[in-house]
C-alpha cells in the first residue's frame, strides 16, 4: 500500500480550482515549517528580528507564488519577468544565511505542491544535521594562530631582527603588512603567526619588548574572514 503521507494534496486541483481548506493547510504548513527553518538559523548563531522573521514567512510567500503558477506557462513566464525586476542592494550574506534562504525556498516550493510531509521531512533531516554540525567541532581550526603587531625604531632593520625569536617560540610566521608612523620616526609591523605552545605567549611577547625596546607590542587573535557565498 503506497504511503500517502508523502503524497501531494494538490493532485486533483490547479491554481483555478484549489479548495480554500487545501490552501488555508499549505499556508499553515508552510508558516510552521518557515518557524522551524528560523529557529535552526537561531541556535546558536548571531541574528536580526527581520531577518528571522523573512525566514518564517518566505515559506508561504514562494508556496503562494507556486500554487497560483501550478501548470500554467503564461503565469509562470509573468511572474518570472515580475522576479527579474527586483534588485537586491543589501551587502552579501553569509554562507548560513545564504543556506536558510534556500532551505526556506525549498519548503514554499514543497508545501506549494501540495508535499507537506516531504516539506516537513526535509526540515527535520536538515534541522539535525545542522544541529549536529553546530555543536561538534567539524571545520574549526586547531591552530594556535595569532596576529602580532610590534612597533620597532626607524634605526632597526626589521627583515631579519625577531628571526631567532619567532624560531624558537612559533611555529610559522608571515610578514604581513609594514607601516610607518610617528611622522616616520617608527615602524609598525604587522604578521601572522602560529605559537608551538599557547602558554609561551607571555615569553614570546617578553622576549620581543627586550629587543623592540619596550615599544608597543600587541596580540590578538587572527582577523576571521567572513563567510560568503
Amino acid at each position: 500500500m503506497r504511503n500517502t503521507w508523502f503524497q501531494s494534496i494538490l493532485v486533483n486541483e490547479t491554481a483555478a480550482t484549489f479548495s480554500l481548506g487545501t490552501f488555508l493547510a499549505c499556508t499553515a504548513a508552510s508558516l510552521v515549517l518557515g518557524l522551524a527553518t528560523a529557529v535552526i538559523y537561531m541556535y546558536r548563531n548571531t541574528y536580526t528580528k527581520g531577518f528571522v522573521v523573512t525566514l518564517v514567512l518566505m515559506p508561504a510567500i514562494v508556496q503562494m507564488v507556486i500554487m497560483l503558477v501550478n501548470g500554467n506557462l503564461g503565469t509562470g513566464v509573468a511572474v518570472m519577468g515580475a522576479f527579474s525586476l527586483v534588485r537586491f542592494r543589501s551587502v552579501p550574506g553569509t554562507a548560513k544565511e545564504i543556506s536558510s534562504i534556500f532551505l526556506a525556498m525549498a519548503v514554499g516550493l514543497a508545501t506549494g505542491m501540495g508535499y507537506i510531509g516531504i516539506a516537513a521531512l526535509f526540515v527535520v533531516v536538515i534541522g539535525a544535521v545542522n544541529t549536529i554540525f553546530t555543536v561538534s567541532r567539524f571545520g574549526e581550526k586547531h591552530t594556535q594562530e595569532r596576529a602580532l603587531r610590534i612597533t620597532i625604531p626607524e634605526s632597526l632593520d626589521y627583515t631579519e631582527v625577531f628571526d631567532e625569536i619567532f624560531e624558537k617560540y612559533l611555529k610559522r610566521w608571515e610578514l604581513i603588512q609594514v607601516k610607518t608612523t610617528n611622522m616616520g620616526s617608527l615602524f609598525r609591523l604587522e604578521y601572522q603567526v602560529v605559537l608551538k605552545e599557547q602558554k609561551d605567549e607571555k615569553r614570546l611577547i617578553d622576549a620581543i619588548r627586550c629587543r623592540n625596546g619596550n615599544l608597543e607590542i600587541l596580540s590578538s587573535r587572527a582577523a576571521i574572514v567572513r563567510e560568503e557565498l
